[in-house]
């Protein structure tokens, strides 16, 4: 039986205008095994430990850049009695992928990783200090309320993500890279992505696994493995999770948010709202609106 440890759902602001949280964190006994439908990264300032990444370790230093990608099993380890100092950002798939934006377009190839670079690279010199600069402006801008903060948050991460790739991408060209990797784990990250984006429509396990040419049990038991959930509980999370964000920032009535995220009808996302979220849509629009 394949253990899966904690699945994280949810961070702060998920369902904002900006749905991105960045922080600054001292770990003394580091971070439990997990896994999330999330990007992440981190960047360490101070202090010394490793980190797994589905079952690759690799050092936790300062200037060591890691980019977590989503349903990843990542772990954190420190030194006994040493504490770890690292700024950590958690943010939604949308801002690589969202329509119309051509950085975010290209960005969404991160996602892909076709070349099976490694999730993190070790800045030096002046390039730490330029990627620390970018980061603790990324944190400044978050914490305050000034004007054109979402883009400027957008625009310096999507700076940030480039010069990770473009070092990580230098370092491979010199050195020959020996971390192993899972095979053909790579090829489903353009499903997922696709399941993502069109959660809304009337989805089907065969109809996806038709259109990428494969079986629907392979895609079943791709999925599980990526993910730790089949392909109905995973569409489901997508399209409840998008009806919070309704709900909570939108004056749509129940019924429009539920046909809004692909709920034909308005029973079935009633009683799976309830399940997954344990009350019904109503009473979490009266707890969590932002109007």
């Amino acid at each position: 039986m394949t253990y899966l440890p904690k699945y994280i759902k949810e961070y702060p602001n998920m369902y904002a205008e900006l749905p991105l949280h960045i922080s600054l964190n001292r770990l003394i006994q580091g971070y439990p095994a997990h896994r999330h439908d999330f990007l992440e990264f981190s960047y360490v300032v101070d202090g010394h430990g490793s980190e797994t990444i589905n079952g690759i370790s690799h050092p936790m230093e300062p200037g060591v850049f890691t980019f977590v990608l989503p349903y990843q099993i990542h772990e954190i380890y420190t030194e006994p009695g040493k504490t770890l100092t690292l700024y950590n950002c958690m943010f939604s798939m949308d801002l690589l992928v969202e329509h119309g934006n051509a950085l975010a377009g290209g960005l969404y190839e991160l996602l892909h990783n076709r070349d099976h670079l490694p999730g993190y690279h070790y800045f030096e010199d002046d390039e730490h200090v330029r990627m620390l600069d970018i980061i603790q402006d990324i944190y400044q801008e978050y914490q305050g309320d000034g004007s054109w903060r979402k883009e400027l948050v957008k625009a310096k991460l999507g700076e940030l993500l480039i010069r990770f790739d473009r070092a990580r991408h230098a370092a491979a060209a010199s050195v020959m890279q020996k971390e192993a990797f899972q095979p053909g784990r790579s090829n489903i990250w353009p499903i997922i992505h696709y399941i993502h984006q069109h959660a809304q429509e009337p989805l089907t396990l065969t109809g996806v696994a038709e259109r990428f040419g494969i079986s629907p049990s392979h895609l079943s038991e791709t999925l599980k493995k990526t993910t730790g959930q089949s392909f109905v509980p995973l569409v489901h999370d997508i399209r409840i999770r998008h009806a919070c964000s309704l709900l909570s920032s939108t004056e749509m009535s129940v019924a429009e948010v539920a046909y809004e995220v692909g709920y034909g009808s308005y029973k079935t996302f009633h009683r799976i709202f309830a399940e997954r979220k344990g009350m019904v849509p109503t009473q979490y629009r009266k707890l969590n609106t932002k109007l």
